[in-house]
């Protein structure tokens, strides 16, 4: 006889095109968070999800405000105490669409061409928010979920999510759930579905360097006055060796040594400079001695200028020597590392290398720290088990050079941990014109997540 799992997954496949056209028609919604004049869209992109998660069957669905744009809840708690809780997150917001005249097409009027689904927001993440959806509904055409459900699906993740932590910190209790399945990553191939284990933290801070009181003739005063913009230069220089060793010091006391098993899997991912190279544009590879690629963009620190400026920039001469030099700085920190902690590392960096002849102060801008989940944690394995036999590849583990800062919200707040993973792949434009979703994964994402439902159910516990 067949099984309920089998008989949702062939709904699955038979209502594809609905699922797609249900997608098409939440991407139109032009949920632009980062700019004011789309706040009434972005809304509107709520109030769609609500009555489309209302249409499947989903309770309590709630629009719940935020400092800034709103979260959309639901709850599916009809599997039983015994059964998990997984709570669902995705965002509907979605990046600006400039440069505009680089689309192939108009950004909010989706487009499907050679099985690649074309609009803002197609990969990231309302197609992959969509796989959730679809899934849970293919299941409750013919049972009710094997897991429990709650949905968080925020409108500001685009803009950083500022409302975030008070926002959890308020509703801690409404979302307190087993784990979370976060689908906001992708796959590092198409024949290589991926779970992501590791997220580096971040601490990004603003130097400003003080020297005269004005702006001053260079021919008049340059060769006696300390030159803010030097002074600036020569901190910034000294704080890598030519190793790509970070010297603030204590820098490395917090940071973990990997493990003989996590550096073999690692490297399993590892691709050779010229990859990089060709990636980037850059001459050649640098960082830190000791390490590899693979290792030094996901598992160790990193420390970079991202920007700096004083003085005159404009066209033409201005001979000055600046009042003030300033620039931004970002830190990527691995676990254990806090960005508390390398703040002070910075500042006594600072103290120990300004030049006496120039003042400085330091802003703390962002504030992440890293989020790490063991790789055999049972939602994780189950997850990995479901990859495997959909897409009949065993999934690759890797950490990830960025942040997710809602990750670490959710530990530190609602002590979750979270399986991080989805079907997007690096050709898929996210953030550039021409943003597409394939739409072959579209459809295997859906299946996994029918399949990691009755999987969590039926063979997994904590």
């Amino acid at each position: 006889m067949e099984s309920n799992k089998q008989k949702a997954i062939a709904y699955s496949h038979e209502h594809l095109q609905e699922f797609i056209n249900s997608l098409i028609e939440f991407l139109k919604i032009k949920t632009i968070s980062s700019d004011p004049q789309y706040k009434d869209e972005v809304r509107k992109g709520a109030e769609w999800l609500s009555a489309y998660m209302k249409n499947l069957g989903v309770q309590n669905v709630r629009i719940l405000d935020t400092e800034q744009n709103p979260v959309v809840y639901g709850s599916l708690m009809q599997a039983g105490e015994d059964k998990p809780t997984i709570l669902i997150y995705g965002h509907y917001d979605v990046q600006p669409v400039d440069p505009l005249d680089e689309w192939d097409n108009a950004p909010f009027d989706p487009v499907i061409k050679d099985g690649l689904l074309y609009a803002r927001g197609s990969s990231d993440m309302k197609g992959q928010a969509m796989v959730s959806l679809a899934a849970i509904k293919s299941i409750m055409a013919f049972d009710i979920l094997p897991v429990n459900l709650k949905f968080l699906f925020e409108g500001d993740e685009e803009v950083g999510s500022p409302s975030i932590v008070a926002f959890l910190t308020k509703y801690k209790d409404l979302f307190k759930s087993d784990f979370v399945l976060n689908l906001d990553a992708g796959m590092i191939a198409k024949d290589k579905p991926t779970i992501v284990y590791g997220l580096r933290g971040l601490a990004y801070f603003e130097i400003t360097v003080t020297g005269p009181a004005y702006d001053l003739h260079s021919g008049m005063f340059g060769g006696v006055v300390y030159n803010p913009i030097h002074a600036l230069s020569n901190m910034i220089a000294g704080m890598k060796n030519s190793d790509g060793q970070i010297q603030l010091p204590g820098f490395y006391d917090d940071v973990l040594p990997l493990e003989k098993k996590e550096r073999e899997a690692l490297n399993a991912l590892d691709n050779p400079d010229q990859y990089y190279m060709d990636q980037t544009g850059a001459k050649a590879v640098f960082g830190e001695k000791g390490f590899t690629n693979v290792e030094r963009i996901g598992a160790r620190p990193s420390l970079d200028a991202n920007g700096i400026w004083g003085g005159y920039t404009g066209e033409g001469p201005k001979t000055v020597i600046p009042a003030k030099a300033h620039a931004k700085l970002s830190m990527r920190l691995v676990p254990n590392q806090t960005p508390e902690k390398v703040k002070q590392q910075l500042i006594q960096y600072l103290e120990d290398h300004a030049p006496k002849e120039v003042s400085w102060e330091v802003k703390q801008l962002a504030s992440d720290p890293a989020c790490i989940t063991e790789m055999d944690y049972y939602a994780t394995r189950c997850f990995a088990n479901s990859l495997e036999e959909v897409m009949g590849k065993k999934p690759v583990f890797k950490r990830e050079g960025g942040s997710i800062p809602i990750s670490t919200h959710f530990q530190s707040i609602l002590g979750c941990d979270s399986v991080l993973s989805g079907f997007s792949l690096p050709g898929d434009r996210v953030h550039s014109p021409n943003e597409r979703f394939t739409l072959e994964l579209f459809e295997k994402g859906i299946e996994v997540v029918i399949d990691y439902f009755y999987r969590l159910a039926q063979e997994c516990g904590e």
